[in-house]
């Protein structure tokens, strides 16, 4: 009976029977040139192809176990910021803002908290403290780098300050006095003593002086009933009025008519102005590109 072989005898057949043997184990098929196998185990033996599979079965393994956020495009306005855009509208919380104003703070902050997961995405924040405010900002810097604006043609120009010639027109202005604000009674003796100079030295250092102010912001400031009133007084003479802070006693010092401006007198001014306008309002329009992929949630 003979024994099986050893490893030893099958290492020890004839060269050509090891030959053969190859031949015979796969008829027919196609087999590999000493070169490819040579070149393949090197291949294996390389490091860098070894720190590529593990970085690969890291980098799955970590999708895995983290995979994305299924809300990184969702956009949450709780009722609480909206809460506290209102209470920050006015610092001496007397006046509130509009629907439309609202909004517009709102939109401001949706934009920011995109161009922050924009920027947090793109890696601006390397090296930086995760602050909200300044990656948005650097990312604003990133999209205003990107437009390129040119001058305003003439006509673009001309139909521009059309529409905006209020902002470079002389106002009309007004220069006054008015003692600080009291009941009605206390300003009636006010103006007496005023009226007789025997004003107090108290009275003098709360009195104050309010020089070419325009006259289309003073409703904002002391009320329309206070303003119509103050425009009737004949100049120099020292009247009670009523502003929405309470009573005061004031005297209208001077006036002067507004003017109307011309494009030639500002030319220069308004063509950075609308050059400026431009570059915004397309700075605008790519981060509302940019929120066409997100989410906006509101809490209601």
């Amino acid at each position: 009976m003979s024994m099986p072989a050893t490893s030893n005898e099958v290492q020890s057949l004839p060269r050509t029977e090891r030959s053969n043997q190859s031949t015979d184990a796969a008829p027919g098929a196609t087999q590999p040139s000493r070169s490819i196998i040579a070149a393949a185990t090197r291949l294996l033996r390389e490091p860098l192809l070894h720190f590529a599979l593990l970085g690969a079965v890291i980098f799955g393994v970590d999708a895995l176990l983290h995979p994305p956020a299924k809300d990184e495009k969702l956009i949450t306005v709780t009722k609480a910021m909206r809460q506290s855009f209102i209470e920050n509208f006015d610092e001496d919380k007397v006046r509130t803002p509009s629907n439309d104003q609202l909004q517009k703070m709102i939109d401001s902050w949706v934009a920011s908290e995109i161009l922050y997961r924009e920027g947090k995405a793109l890696g601006v924040d390397r090296g930086d403290e995760m602050i909200r405010d300044r990656i948005a900002f650097k990312m604003q810097l990133l999209i205003f780098d990107q437009i390129r604006v040119q001058q305003p043609t003439d006509e673009q120009l001309q139909a521009w300050f059309a529409e905006n010639h209020a902002r470079f027109d002389e106002p009309e202005r007004v220069s006054f006095y008015i003692t600080a604000p009291t009941d009605q009674t206390t300003a009636q003796r006010q103006l007496e003593d005023i009226l007789q100079q025997h004003e107090t030295e108290d009275l003098q250092q709360q009195t104050r002086a309010i020089l070419a102010r325009p006259v289309a912001s003073l409703a904002a400031s002391f009320g329309e009933e206070f303003r119509d009133a103050l425009l009737t007084i004949p100049q120099g003479e020292w009247k009670v009025l009523r502003s929405k802070d309470g009573w005061h006693v004031a005297r209208l010092d001077s006036r002067r008519q507004g003017t109307l401006a011309s494009l030639e007198t500002v030319r220069d001014e308004a063509a950075r102005i609308w050059h400026t306008e431009e570059t915004r309002k397309l700075a605008w329009e790519a981060v509302k590109r940019l929120k066409t992929s997100y989410q906006v949630r509101y809490e209601q």
